[in-house]
């Protein structure tokens, strides 16, 4: 071979080794349409729930489980006595048994690092999880919101660098719907027609004074958003009174009317719905159960037993459940061991993340932990990892990139899909 066309050849090679590499690192993409992520705000005990031990005890100070375990439809693989109806659909399911983070165990930090997949910096403000996937997706349907957060407003579930065009719509009772889009009972057409011939001459006016500011941008984006929103179609989607009596009893009350909800949102075209599990506090203290709070942790799994069961059946009944992905997280995990008041304090090194539904070829179980499920023996998961799986389930290319500005940003933080559940 002459030396110019070794060269050419060897040129033409290198050009392309990062286009192949770049393609062989592509995972398979899924096709779930919709995403709910159920928080756990506090941090679910993965010993007491989705990864048993044999059992401790508290009074003595022995390090372990403090529920039994029972057999679940997959062979091998156990869940906690109160997941009971969980365990007849775990073929349905996957507990990512070995997700990890090397965060300060403190409710914030964690929280945003599991939100935004990455650790908290002065410099940039990341996009959440629910803000890249309203950012990639969109709404499924014209007239509604991408993303919803069934919950209590907070930063880490924003929109970051992405702008308010990502963000999110909340409401904290679903009975009045989303706050601030709701219309007051005495203001008829005539009177929301005048006032919002009003507001467009003020809008107007902002665009004119202010162009170029990318602030009022958000702000006159966010307004035209709530406008589009606050009609009767979009809002009917939060009366559930059409649902049958005996459906509602399934879900159970509070949280499960909640998930009723969301299934109803989803069928109204909205992408990805954040959804808090710790509003009312059955036990005193949500999912943080330092002290007094683990005695009666299992009002929590019992409920979130049911309604998550409720859901998935009901998704499969209308043939959505290969579609929704079902997401359940919180910030990090506990501790085998009791704290000085019998109840667990934080753990950050080794928790369970629960994947459901969406289209995944689902384990059961995946990673496996020590006998006090404080460390990841096989297949640990990182953060990133985890978000690269949730970004290919919902058919999001996890190796591409964001933009702040001009400047790229990795859409995760270097994390790898689970090629075994999206084959």
């Amino acid at each position: 071979m002459k030396r110019r066309t070794f060269l050419q050849s060897a040129a033409t090679a290198a050009m392309a080794a990062p286009l192949l590499a770049s393609e062989s690192n592509t995972p398979a993409l899924g096709n779930a349409e919709h995403c709910v992520m159920i928080w756990l705000g506090g941090g679910m005990a993965q010993i007491d729930t989705f990864d048993p031990k044999p059992m401790g005890d508290a009074k003595a100070k022995k390090a372990g489980g403090y529920y039994r375990s029972i057999d679940t439809v997959v062979p091998g693989v156990e869940v906690c006595e109160h997941l009971s109806e969980t365990a007849k659909m775990m073929d349905r399911v996957t507990a990512m048994r070995t997700v990890h983070h090397d965060v300060v165990d403190e409710h914030a930090a964690a929280t945003n690092r599991m939100h935004t997949g990455r650790p908290t910096t002065g410099t940039v403000q990341y996009p959440s999880i629910g803000s890249i996937i309203a950012n990639e997706r969109g709404a499924a349907a014209d007239g509604v919101p991408a993303y919803m957060v069934i919950g209590y407003p907070n930063i880490t579930r924003g929109p970051g660098f992405l702008g308010q065009k990502s963000g999110y719509v909340y409401l904290t009772d679903i009975q009045s719907g989303p706050a601030g889009l709701a219309r007051p009972a005495d203001v008829n057409d005539k009177r929301q027609a005048r006032r919002q011939d009003l507001l467009s001459t003020v809008r107007e006016s902002g665009r004119k004074r202010f162009g170029g500011d990318k602030l009022y941008a958000d702000y006159d984006a966010a307004v035209g958003e709530s406008l589009r929103l606050s009609g009767p179609d979009f809002m009917k989607s939060f009366d559930l009174s059409g649902e049958s009596d005996s459906l509602r009893n399934k879900y159970g009350d509070g949280f499960g009317q909640r998930c009723l909800l969301t299934r109803r949102l989803f069928q109204s075209g909205v992408r990805f719905v954040e959804l808090s599990h710790n509003m009312n506090f059955r036990n005193g203290t949500g999912w943080d159960t330092h002290n007094d709070g683990q005695l009666n942790q299992y009002l929590l799994i019992k409920e979130l037993d049911v309604s998550l069961t409720a859901m998935m059946a009901d998704l499969e009944s209308h043939n959505m459940l290969s579609k929704t992905l079902i997401v359940i997280s919180g910030e990090f995990g506990r501790p085998a061991q009791f704290d000085s008041g019998g109840g667990r304090g934080h753990h950050s090194k080794n928790f369970s993340v629960v994947l459901a539904g969406g289209g995944l070829n689902h384990q059961g179980a995946y990673g496996v932990s020590d006998n006090l499920a404080m460390k990841a023996v096989e297949n640990p998961v990182s953060v990133p990892d985890l978000f690269a799986t949730i970004f290919a389930a919902m058919g999001i290319d996890p190796t591409k990139n964001l933009y702040n500005g001009d400047r790229p940003v990795p859409i995760t933080d270097g994390g790898q899909a689970i090629e075994k559940l999206l084959i």
